[in-house]
């Protein structure tokens, strides 16, 4: 998953992990596509999901530090809701924000009051998310970390000087009930220039604008000799029944309050104040004196808008670009917190560098069974190790005997543990792989051109140049498409191929002579050993557990035999 923000809660800080993406069919085959559906409802946010845990990189030390923050938020829902929370006003305000909305026109001091409150709200929501991440009950290094990444954005935002500076700036539009303007003039009585005198939390009141007008004009005394305002100004709205020729023709030249360079005859209309909620005219008077403001002031806001907006992506755009990580792990501790109130049995899994053993598995069982079983006592789990010994197995036994729920299990303990979540298991412990590889077998319209045969082959020769001795190989049914001596003689070459490499292989198969064959196999290896693994059957019935011993070969062909009604028994006696 792309990380621009410097800090990841994927992967260690300082690290830079080599990853290798799942063929896109591995999800599917292994039943992860209907875990991945299951998590949210939300198609970008599945996405995401799936886009993490089919990202693979060998390296014990991220999937480490990714169990660590998931059992973190797993155990601590409180801390799960408070971040969602959090999420949802980050979210919400990127959506609606004013900080990167572009238009032709500069944004100018009414728009910036706007983003003092955004930026505020901005504030707030890091502020909690850092309180959040003290608690101390957090034990990840991702988390703790993440803390102080944040205290680190606070700092370098200067947060704590932002916040002085939004309260000396911060002026609320509600709270802006007027404008005084100064008007200067000529001899003429020609408005020259326009100049911003104050912006009131009050507005004026009511007064007769003529008889003021003229007693200011005809009396000397009440000149004033300087510019300064004595704070007794008032002023008179147009009667809209009155003066409704006025009204329209202020309305036709977008109803602002106007003030030209010129005198025209219409003058004395256009330098009144109107009524900005009469006919719908406030929204071009806010407009336009905007415009007035902007121009007067214009180097002040365009330095505060650069300084807000600076301020905005140091405090939100770094933050924001680790929410669909965050959330990755909120969805699935929901998930699996739930299958565990379910009373499915999940464990912490256990990373290490290669070893001998390279996978210790006790007490796992197929996800699937968990998320599709109501009652999760009937579900069997088992045991399995991978170790020089146990490098291949050739799994039979009878059908719908539990074979590919099984192989399908271990699949998932890799991907789910990589991913950095707990797994359905008693105990896991083992070396992460670079790749997982499945061979399940294929729809028929992708087998028109080469044959299912041949279709077989030419997958499973792709996945075997790509393996490494780190991967891991799930065959299902793999060259049974054809006759039994044409099937073995492929099969037997291919086991001993996956030998050479020391591929980690689970490869279940009706074909019971290849099992047979695993200890003559194993001899011809270079040191990686081949076993037969058997699903149990007790008493003639499944037992849905594996075993190390050698097939019981006339499990399939029973099956086959008693499905269509051709024993001996069923024929005879009709």
């Amino acid at each position: 998953m792309s990380q621009t923000t410097g800090f990841s809660l994927l992967h260690p800080a300082g690290t830079a992990p080599v990853y290798r993406s799942l063929p896109e069919h591995v999800m599917h085959d292994l039943g992860l596509d209907a875990f991945c559906q299951e998590l949210s409802g939300d198609s970008k946010e599945r996405r995401m999901i799936t886009n993490v845990l089919t990202q693979i990189t060998d390296d014990p030390h991220v999937a480490a530090y990714r169990q660590q923050i998931f059992g973190d938020i797993l155990r601590l829902p409180d801390l799960r809701e408070t971040m969602l929370e959090l999420f949802g006003k980050i979210q919400f305000m990127k959506d609606f924000s004013t900080m990167h909305k572009s238009s032709d026109e500069e944004p100018g001091l009414w728009h910036l009051f706007h983003r003092l409150d955004e930026l505020d709200s901005y504030i707030r929501t890091v502020e909690t998310m850092r309180e959040c991440l003290s608690d101390e009950r957090i034990q990840s290094e991702g988390l703790r970390s993440l803390r102080h990444y944040i205290t680190e954005l606070c700092e370098e935002a200067c947060f704590s000087d932002m916040k002085k500076d939004i309260a000396a700036l911060k002026m609320k539009a509600s709270d802006v009930q007027s404008v005084t303007l100064g008007i200067n003039v000529n001899e003429r009585f020609e408005a020259v220039s326009i100049g911003l005198v104050s912006v009131n939390k009050k507005p004026f009141r009511k007064s007769g604008i003529v008889s003021n007008f003229a007693d200011a004009i005809a009396s000397r005394d009440k000149l004033h000799e300087t510019s300064d305002w004595d704070g007794d100004m008032h002023y008179q709205l147009i009667d809209q029944e009155e003066k409704r020729g006025i009204i329209d023709y202020m309305k036709n030249e977008a109803g602002l309050l106007a003030v030209q360079s010129s005198f025209a005859t219409d003058a004395r209309a256009k330098s009144t104040i109107v009524n900005a909620m009469a006919d719908g005219a406030m929204e071009n008077t806010t407009f336009y004196l905007d415009n007035a403001v902007n121009k007067m002031l214009g180097s002040l806001v365009k330095k505060l808008r650069d300084t807000l907006t600076k301020y905005a992506n140091v405090a939100i755009v770094n933050i924001s670009g680790l929410v669909p990580e965050f959330v990755y792990y909120i969805r699935c501790a929901e998930f699996i917190g739930g299958l565990m109130e379910k009373g499915c049995v999940f464990c912490e899994a256990q990373p290490e560098a290669a070893s001998g053993t390279s996978m210790e598995a006790c007490g796992f069982y197929n996800l699937k069974l968990a998320m599709n079983r109501e009652h999760v006592s009937e579900i069997v789990p088992n045991d399995l190790t991978f170790d020089r010994e146990h490098t291949v197995y050739l799994l039979t036994g009878a059908n719908r005997g539990g074979k590919t729920t099984i192989t399908q299990a271990v699949g998932q303990l890799f991907v789910l543990a990589q991913g950095g979540l707990f797994v359905p298991a008693e105990h896991f412990r083992y070396v992460p792989c670079d790749c997982i590889f499945t061979h399940f077998p294929a729809d028929e319209d992708k087998t028109m051109d080469l044959g299912r045969l041949g279709e077989e082959c030419v997958r499973f020769r792709e996945m075997f140049s790509q393996a490494t001795d780190k991967s891991l190989l799930l065959l299902n049914e793999t060259f049974s498409t054809t006759s039994f001596e044409e099937g073995y003689y492929i099969a037997r070459d291919s086991v001993k191929a996956l030998l050479t490499k020391a591929v980690r292989t689970i490869y279940n198969t009706h074909m019971h002579k290849l099992g047979e064959d695993a200890a003559e196999l194993t001899r011809e290896s270079t040191g990686a050993g081949a076993a037969s693994l058997i699903m149990r059957t007790e008493e003639g019935k499944r037992s849905f557990k594996v075993a190390l011993a050698q097939p019981e070969g006339s499990s399939y062909a029973r099956d086959i035999a008693e499905k269509y009604g051709v024993t001996y028994e069923m024929l005879v006696n009709g």
